[in-house]
């Protein structure tokens, strides 16, 4: 599990794809400092495993999934990532339950520039903004972040000096995919209140 607190900002160093998958080296000297194989490290919001690491740089195999369902398909070396370990379970708790399960890819619509904080526009698949709700919580790209507004299909946030200049939102341009992960908890609420009560198998005597 993690938080959404990025730890730092690594750059992929080689790619090599795969049938069906692809191979990233990333370097990350901070996540790399206590990391072993088999790992969970989260890559721009996605959780995958370690499968070596030396030198500060990490080396993860991502399925076709992961690459069909989130926007590591378009990475490529050169390309900066937001990076954070799994959370330790005495850590401390900054963020929000993230899950590294991404559940779809937005699009940055609109960047408007303040005084004291950045708020970016966010377009979102039709089927996520159910989830969505103005003051809860969003992961974009492994960032927690608070939902500032609701549109139509689209989110806003706003972006304070340090997560900027902490993460790769400080790079984003209008047109660029995020990866979205939705606050589980409304998942299973969702999921809870469609199923109804359970039935139990137990016969009575």
């Amino acid at each position: 599990m993690f938080t959404g607190i990025v730890e730092e900002r690594g750059e992929i160093v080689d790619r090599d794809d795969l049938d069906q998958a692809a191979r990233l080296s990333i370097r990350g000297p901070l996540v790399t400092s206590d990391a072993a194989r088999g790992d969970s490290i989260a890559v721009n919001g996605v959780c995958l495993t370690v499968v070596d690491v030396a030198d500060g740089i990490f080396t993860v195999d991502v399925m076709a999934e992961s690459l069909r369902r989130s926007s590591l398909g378009h990475l490529l070396p050169g390309s900066r990532v937001n990076l954070e370990r799994a959370m330790p379970a005495d850590g401390r708790f900054g963020g929000h339950v993230v899950q590294g399960h991404v559940d779809g890819v937005g699009t940055i619509i609109l960047i408007t520039p303040a005084e004291h904080w950045t708020v970016v526009r966010i377009d979102v698949p039709p089927e996520l903004t159910r989830y969505i709700v103005e003051k809860g919580s969003i992961t974009v790209d492994g960032t927690s972040l608070t939902v500032s507004a609701v549109g139509d299909h689209c989110l806003e946030v706003s972006l304070i000096p340090t997560t900027l200049a902490d993460t790769i939102l400080g790079l984003a341009q209008t047109g660029d995919s995020v990866n979205l992960e939705v606050d589980v908890i409304a998942k299973y609420v969702e999921r809870l209140t469609q199923s109804g009560p359970t039935q139990s198998t137990e016969k009575s005597e």
